[in-house]
């Protein structure tokens, strides 16, 4: 084996890994900011959506608003208005139009459906990839 094949073969390899920890990179939360979800409890759908900086908007069916904050890690999306907290399972992002079932922390049986969902960001040119103008 030549130095050269060598030198090629690991940086395809480098290219390769870390194209897919690009695409394992996933921010929690990132697919959901400024979209509104449909939170449906016990027959009551409130309308949220998660702000960057972690600030949240809970909207009842009669146009009440109440403000919270939201955090999402180690598996869950956790919503609080500052009295109580609330947590879900959140292990993946959301997909548009896909309503996940979900028990809360409190017990209570819920369906989340974000009716869209932000895109990821672009993955990043691979080697011998060329620019827009093909250079």
């Amino acid at each position: 084996m030549t130095k050269a094949y060598l030198a090629r073969t690991l940086a395809g390899l480098t290219v390769a890994l870390s194209g897919t920890a690009f695409a394992q990179a996933w921010t929690p939360g990132a697919e959901l900011v400024g979209q509104p979800i449909t939170v449906t409890t016990n027959g009551v759908a409130n309308t949220v959506v998660l702000s960057p900086g972690g600030q949240a908007t809970i909207t009842t069916p009669g146009g009440r608003v109440v403000n919270g904050t939201w955090s999402a890690a180690n598996g869950q999306l956790c919503l609080s208005n500052g009295l109580a907290q609330e947590c879900v399972p959140y292990a993946g992002p959301f997909q548009a139009g896909q309503p996940l079932a979900l028990t809360s922390s409190c017990g209570a049986a819920e369906t989340w459906l974000a009716a869209s969902t932000n895109a990821p960001p672009p993955p990043p040119p691979t080697a011998g990839q060329k620019g827009e103008r093909g250079r």
